[in-house]
């Protein structure tokens, strides 16, 4: 078997306390890389763009383990019962790491169980509205929601999903109502929106992009921080008087509770350099992802206030998918 030495990638990983010659030849055998979705979406064209790229440069298969259900819950129990050796990975996401653990009792820590390995990136979401409604601005938005109590309703992806709670924590800050009306998934939604029976949505920003472009629905802001690089025109949430609305839709990898931390490094290095390469943009600009590289400690840290964020929200406003 030929060697394949940490030292190639990370320099230095030899001489890391604990370090055993196991680690020293990893990956000595193919990756299996679990993507809580099934195979065909926006989440699944994320893992197999990253992985193709990473096996080339770790110079060992990644073979994408497509585990759809629960909102990420089968995948997680799965990657949580796995040996953490390093050949067992998983995409956790804003729903696995995010707004299930927020919505949902589970049979498994979010935190504790898991090995916290790297970000991918995010994507915002945007705030959208039916184009026939007489609004171009988040404040006239909001004052039309204002005149017109318990007469505008929103729909979601789903009861719990990150389009609902995005939602909530909007009418949470301008404490007004709205009817929410929950769909199996953004596409009927997106279709109730353009037709009517609902006047308003906070989709990610690559599945609202053709109904955009297409003007069937009209933009108001997306969340994060700043403005996305494809709507330099669109406001913040943040700028349009919403500070810190930073609700985004976004990609990592983790792994089972105590993986080896020189193998943690590896990967996390050797991503890294994956997401940097300026081709990788371009891609992953597709889902109007934005590649963001983390540490290990940062990717963990920022996974803890993803949870705290939205468990903080669904106690305030009572959602439950126990109840």
């Amino acid at each position: 078997m030929k060697r394949r030495l940490l030292l190639q990638a990370a320099p230095g990983l030899l001489l890391a306390p604990g370090f055993t010659l196991a680690e020293s030849v990893y990956p000595a055998k193919p990756i299996r890389y679990i993507v809580p979705v099934a195979a065909g979406g926006g989440s699944d064209m994320v893992g197999r763009t990253i992985t193709e790229r990473w096996g080339r440069l770790l110079k060992q298969q990644f073979i994408v383990d497509n585990q759809g259900g629960g909102g990420g819950v089968i995948a997680s129990q799965t990657t949580v019962r796995a040996a953490p050796d390093g050949y067992t990975l998983m995409q956790g996401y804003v729903a696995t790491h995010g707004t299930s653990p927020a919505t949902r009792k589970l049979n498994y820590d979010p935190v504790k169980d898991f090995t916290a390995i790297a970000m991918i990136g995010a994507t915002p979401n945007v705030l959208v509205v039916n184009s026939e409604l007489p609004v171009k601005t988040v404040k006239e938005f909001v004052e039309y929601v204002r005149k017109n109590p318990g007469k505008v309703s929103y729909g979601s992806a789903g009861q719990g999903s990150l389009t609902h709670l995005t939602m909530e924590l909007f009418k949470q800050q301008i404490n007004s109502f709205m009817v929410h009306i929950p769909y199996r998934g953004v596409a009927p939604a997106f279709t109730d929106l353009i037709g009517g029976q609902t006047q308003a949505m906070f989709p990610g920003l690559a599945a609202a992009l053709p109904h955009i472009r297409s003007g069937r629905v009209r933009p108001l802001a997306v969340t994060g921080l700043k403005r996305h690089p494809q709507f330099k025109d669109l406001p913040t949430l943040d700028e349009s008087g919403f500070k810190g609305f930073d609700a985004q839709q976004w990609y990592g990898v983790v792994g089972p509770a105590g993986m080896p931390q020189p193998i943690v490094k590896l990967l996390n290095e050797t991503l890294a350099v994956v997401l940097k390469a300026p081709d990788m943009t371009e891609k992953l600009a597709v889902e109007a992802i934005e590649p963001i590289v983390m540490s290990p400690e940062q990717f963990a840290a920022f996974i803890k206030t993803d949870i705290d964020r939205w468990t903080k929200l669904a106690k305030a406003r009572n959602i439950s998918l126990d109840s």
